[in-house]
């Protein structure tokens, strides 16, 4: 397959970007806002094309651990779920930071807590960058925008995954699972052989370990001193991923004195507020992170030093506001405002939140 251009929905794209990409295992189970994943992999049918295994699990819990047991042989292998979905694969997602597997994890969010609403929201937000699971690990956590971000992070994921034997996870609120829009679909890219599987991977339960025998690999450590080097390994991991791998986007932000930060699609509201504001001459700019793990601390550091106040905007109770505030250092008045339930703000609201929390003079 070539690059083609198409029209669909954030899910779909997610759908056939997993198959050019060269995936070799998806397993899943249904669940409203991200069903056409899985659907639109039936309906493609990619066992017949690329070798690529589409499993609809018994359970959220059974398709996470085949997605360990997939890992574990060095298998491009991943799965989507939503919010409630996600959280009963938690264990499993430690268990695969644990023993330092790559995997793709989808989470098309909608609204909570509980099982809540099939509505959009953002308030997986803590559970993807704080470790939904137990012990100290993180996800590299993507944050899309668009739909095109939708097709784009599925190869960006999984090679993160890789070169960091780390899961990453594409965290997409339930509007860009459900938009569509224009879409560029990459080239198919080449599965890879068992032998360069071995070769890739000599980590993997099959791949050419240095003593010539299979791998064991397991996230279990009984021994307490071992088990912290292990986690002082984690740590390092972490550190390099901080330091190379931090993405994020800003708009107006020369001559801002005023900062709005939000991500996926609401901060394509955001810009339009942003707009409104500029017309009515007040100078405002937008970050948004794409990776909300590791997160844009610095930037936004440094950025809090020019503006007079920053307002993050969320489809939550206020979660992402923690960090900004963290990043922040105190230096100016960090503010959240938030819709929740799956009700969405409109660019007016975001206009009135920013001058009547930052005491904007017109």
């Amino acid at each position: 397959m070539e690059e083609e251009v198409r029209l669909m929905k954030g899910n779909e794209a997610i759908a056939h970007a997993a198959i050019r990409y060269g995936v070799d295992g998806y397993f899943g189970y249904p669940i409203t806002p991200q069903s056409e994943v899985l659907e639109t992999l039936a309906e493609l049918r990619p066992w017949e094309t690329t070798g690529m295994v589409v499993l609809q699990a018994e359970s959220e819990v059974a398709a996470i651990n085949m997605v360990y047991g997939g890992a574990a042989t060095g298998k491009a292998v991943m799965t989507s779920s939503s919010s409630p979905g996600v959280s009963l694969k938690q264990e499993g997602i430690s268990y695969l930071a644990a023993s330092e597997l790559p995997a793709l994890i989808v989470n098309v969010m909608r609204g909570g807590p509980g099982l809540g609403t099939i509505q959009p929201s953002q308030a997986d937000y803590f559970q993807a960058t704080k470790g939904g699971g137990h012990g100290d690990y993180h996800l590299i956590v993507l944050a899309p925008a668009t739909v095109q971000e939708m097709t784009d992070f599925v190869a960006l994921g999984f090679d993160l995954a890789f070169k960091y034997r780390n899961p990453a996870m594409i965290l997409a609120d339930g509007i860009v699972g459900q938009m569509m829009e224009k879409v560029v679909l990459p080239p198919q890219r080449p599965r890879r052989t068992e032998e360069q599987l071995r070769e890739q991977c000599p980590w993997a339960a099959c791949g050419k370990g240095s003593r010539g025998h299979r791998n064991v690999v397991t996230s279990l450590e009984l021994d307490s001193a071992k088990m912290e080097v292990n986690n002082l390994r984690f740590q390092e991991t972490y550190r390099r991923i901080e330091e190379n791998e931090v993405r994020y986007q800003e708009y107006f932000t020369d001559d801002a004195e005023y900062l709005i930060v939000a991500f996926g699609t609401v901060a394509r509201i955001c810009l339009k507020a942003i707009e409104e504001a500029r017309a009515k001459g007040i100078k405002v700019g937008l970050l948004r992170p794409i990776t909300l793990w590791p997160f844009p601390k610095e930037i936004i550091g440094n950025l809090s030093k020019k503006v007079k106040g920053i307002l993050t905007v969320e489809l939550n109770a206020g979660q992402m506001v923690e960090d900004v505030r963290l990043a922040a250092e105190c230096r100016v008045p960090v503010h959240h405002f938030g819709r929740m339930g799956g009700m969405i703000p409109n660019p007016t609201e975001i206009l009135e939140a920013l001058v009547s929390k930052l005491n904007i003079q017109q």
